[in-house]
């Protein structure tokens, strides 16, 4: 059992000392203005490089669940604009989701199913009735929290592919919406403003994405509907 606990408990280990030690402090705004002018000169001269490194940081992020996400998908749109820093974060976030997905679906998935929260216990129900519409629904709509919606689909017997599909394309609204932000960046930077991310959440903006989650539950719908006319 123990053998089985281990990559669960290394990932819990890292988190920890990357916390303990300070590193999640570089993932500010404040660091970003700070040093904006090397990363972009870094950028200009190694696009590819670059981009890499954003990935593979962000796969990172998201594999050990760290604090930082918001600031690393505006720091993408920031420093290779919003289509190519939206993409690199979509690739950057699926990647880390899938890592800590296959790590917990290998691991101690159904003794920490059984005692895992409501949180995690109330998701049951909506995988149940369609995997891959209610995983749209999560990653469209931040019902839960991030890590939360990365591991309950493992325990919970969500096939992998339909995982990394959802999380692909279920991602991709909210992210490019950041991204879009994040490439505004160098403007706030250089009139000494402030930014703000409940200038992002804007309620046409959550209606959006609300409204994409109401088009991801239709086959459930459907296939209510057709149950109940079987009957």
């Amino acid at each position: 059992m123990l053998k089985k606990s281990l990559p669960l408990l290394i990932i819990a280990a890292l988190t920890a000392l990357f916390i303990l030690s300070g590193a999640h402090e570089y993932l500010s705004f404040e660091q970003l203005r700070e040093h904006r002018l090397t990363l972009n000169t870094w950028v200009g001269e190694q696009p590819l490089l670059s981009a890499l490194v954003y990935i593979l940081i962000y796969v990172v992020v998201v594999a050990l669940s760290l604090p930082g996400g918001t600031i690393m998908t505006l720091t993408g749109g920031f420093l290779f604009g919003a289509l190519w820093g939206g993409l690199y974060t979509v690739v950057g976030a699926t990647l880390g989701a899938t890592i800590i997905f296959l790590i917990a679906k290998t691991s101690l998935g159904d003794a920490l199913l059984a005692k895992a929260g409501k949180s995690i216990q109330s998701m049951k129900a909506g995988f149940n009735e369609n995997a891959l519409s209610y995983m749209f629904v999560l990653r469209l709509v931040p019902l839960f929290p991030f890590f939360i919606v990365n591991l309950a689909p493992a325990f919970l017997g969500v096939p992998l592919r339909t995982y990394v599909i959802a999380t692909f394309f279920g991602i991709m609204p909210a992210t490019f919406v950041f991204s879009l932000a994040g490439s505004g960046l160098g403007k706030v930077f250089e009139q000494g403003g402030e930014f703000s991310i409940a200038g992002i959440l804007t309620p046409e903006m959550i209606g959006a994405l609300l409204g994409l989650a109401l088009l991801s539950l239709i086959p459930v719908f459907y296939k209510k509907w057709q149950n109940r006319g079987a009957s």
